[in-house]
C-alpha cells in the first residue's frame, strides 16, 4: 500500500491466513502496554529484511542533489538547496517499504556495533558519496551516521533513535537526535546547517498493513542565519475558504537572517512533487528512480556488517519461511547477551568503532538558539575519520 492510500476497512485485511493469531495477540500487546514500544516483540510476517542500520542511507539515494548543495552560488542558494535535498529524501526514510514490501515493516533491531558502508560512485563530476554507519548503542537503539563527499567538500553526521507510544489507534514514534551538515566554502571557511527531525505515527495497525504519516514541524537553521521550517500538518487548500487534509502534504518557508517574512514558500507532497507557491515552479520531483547504495559483495563482508549478519533472518522473512527467521534471529539475539553478560563478568564495556559520544554537541546548541530548539541541548556522536573508502 502506497503512503497516500487508505486502508480496508477489514481489521486484520491485510495479515496472512497463518499468521492472523499472532496479528492479534501483537495488537493487544500494543494497546495495553506501558512504556516504549521498540521493546515488544513483532510478529515474524511483519518484520522488514532490512536492518535499521541501513537507513541512514535513504539520505542520500539522490546524490546529484546532494552535491548540488555545494554549487550554490551563495547563502541563500544553499539555504533553498538543502531544503530541496532534504525534502527529496523523505520518500525514501518513509514510504519506500510501502512501495516494495506491500506495507510498512518493522526493521531488523540492530545489534550493538553493527555496522553498514557503502557509497555512490561519481556521475557527471558529482563526486563519490561515502556512508558510514554504526550502532553505538542497543538499549535504547541509536544508530550514528557520516555521509561524506569530499569532493564536493560535504559532510553530514548525525545520530537517531526513537521513543514510541500507542495512542487512538496509532503507534506515535518521537524521533530523537539530529544531523549536522558541513559545506566547505573558500577560503578556508564553512557553513553548518542544523536538521531536526520530523516526529512519525504509524497508521493502519488494526489492519495489518502500517504505514507512515509525518507530524509536527521540522526545522534546518544554517550557520549564517537562513532557516528553512517544514510543517508536515499543513492542510492542502482546495478552494475558497476550504481545506483538506490529504497524507503527506506539507508547506516550508525559507526566512532569510533577522526576518520573520519568507522569502519562498513550497507545498506539496513530499512522496511525489512540490511546487514554488508563488511562481508555481516544480521543486521536488521524487516519482522517479531513486540510486541504491553500493555495498561490498557478501563474502568481502566483516560479520558484523548487516547484510551479512543477518542474511539467513532476511532470506527467511523473503522467502515466507518464518520458522528460519524466527530460529536464526533468535540465535543473533541469543549470542548477543552472552555477550554482554561476558563483558560484565569481565569488567569491560563494549567499545565503538567509528564515534565517539560527547554529551553535548556544540552546533546543536549553538544554531538551536536561533530558532528555540527543543530540547535546548542534544548530545552527538562524532564520526573519528577511521575508514577507508573504495577510490572515487
Amino acid at each position: 500500500m502506497s503512503g497516500s492510500q487508505t486502508p480496508s476497512e477489514l481489521p486484520g485485511e491485510g495479515v496472512p491466513a497463518a499468521q492472523k493469531s499472532s496479528w492479534t495477540s501483537f495488537v493487544k500487546s500494543i494497546v495495553s502496554f506501558s512504556g516504549d514500544l521498540s521493546s515488544l516483540t513483532a510478529p515474524p510476517f511483519i518484520l522488514s529484511p532490512i536492518s535499521l542500520t541501513e537507513f541512514p542511507a535513504y539520505w542520500c539515494e539522490r546524490p546529484a542533489l546532494f552535491a548540488a548543495i555545494a554549487d550554490a552560488k551563495d547563502e541563500k542558494e544553499r539555504a533553498i538547496a538543502v531544503l530541496k535535498w532534504f525534502i527529496s529524501t523523505l520518500k525514501g526514510q518513509y514510504t519506500s517499504r510501502n512501495e516494495k514490501l506491500g506495507s510498512e515493516k518493522k526493521p531488523l533491531n540492530p545489534v550493538l556495533g553493527e555496522l553498514f558502508y557503502g557509497h555512490w560512485l561519481d556521475r557527471d563530476g558529482r563526486g563519490q558519496t561515502n556512508l558510514v554507519v554504526e550502532q553505538v548503542s542497543h538499549h535504547p537503539p541509536i544508530t550514528a551516521y557520516y555521509i561524506s563527499n569530499p569532493s564536493k567538500g560535504l559532510a553530514l553526521q548525525g545520530h537517531s533513535a526513537q521513543k514510541t507510544s500507542f495512542s487512538s489507534g496509532s503507534i506515535v514514534v518521537k524521533q530523537i537526535g539530529h544531523a549536522v551538515l558541513t559545506v566547505d566554502l573558500p577560503e578556508g571557511k564553512k557553513e553548518e546547517f542544523l536538521i531536526t527531525l520530523p516526529r512519525l505515527r504509524i497508521d493502519g495497525i488494526w489492519y495489518g498493513s502500517p504505514y507512515i504519516e509525518l507530524t509536527g514541524v521540522s526545522y534546518i537553521q544554517s550557520s549564517s542565519g537562513w532557516l528553512s521550517t517544514i510543517d508536515y500538518e499543513a492542510k492542502e487548500p482546495r478552494g475558497w475558504l476550504t481545506f483538506s487534509s490529504k497524507s503527506h502534504f506539507f508547506k516550508a518557508t525559507v526566512t532569510p537572517p533577522g526576518s520573520s517574512t519568507p522569502i519562498k514558500r513550497i507545498e506539496g507532497f513530499w512522496h511525489e512533487t512540490s511546487k514554488d507557491s508563488d511562481s508555481g515552479e516544480t521543486f521536488t520531483d521524487v516519482r522517479g528512480p531513486k540510486e541504491e547504495v553500493t555495498v561490498a559483495p557478501l563474502e568481502q563482508m566483516q560479520d558484523f556488517e548487516s547484510r551479512k549478519l543477518w542474511q539467513h533472518v532476511a532470506r527467511g522473512i523473503r522467502e515466507g519461511d518464518y520458522e528460519l527467521a524466527s530460529r536464526e534471529k533468535s540465535k543473533i539475539e541469543n549470542e548477543q547477551r552472552q555477550r554482554r553478560r561476558d563483558e560484565q563478568a569481565a569488567g569491560t564495556r563494549w567499545q565503538l568503532k567509528h564515534f565517539e559520544h560527547i554529551e553535548s554537541d556544540p552546533v546543536y546548541e549553538r544554531l538551536g538558539k536561533l530558532f528555540n530548539a527543543n530540547p535546548p541541548k542534544e548530545d552527538a556522536y562524532v564520526y573519528m575519520h577511521n575508514r577507508e573508502f573504495p577510490p572515487a
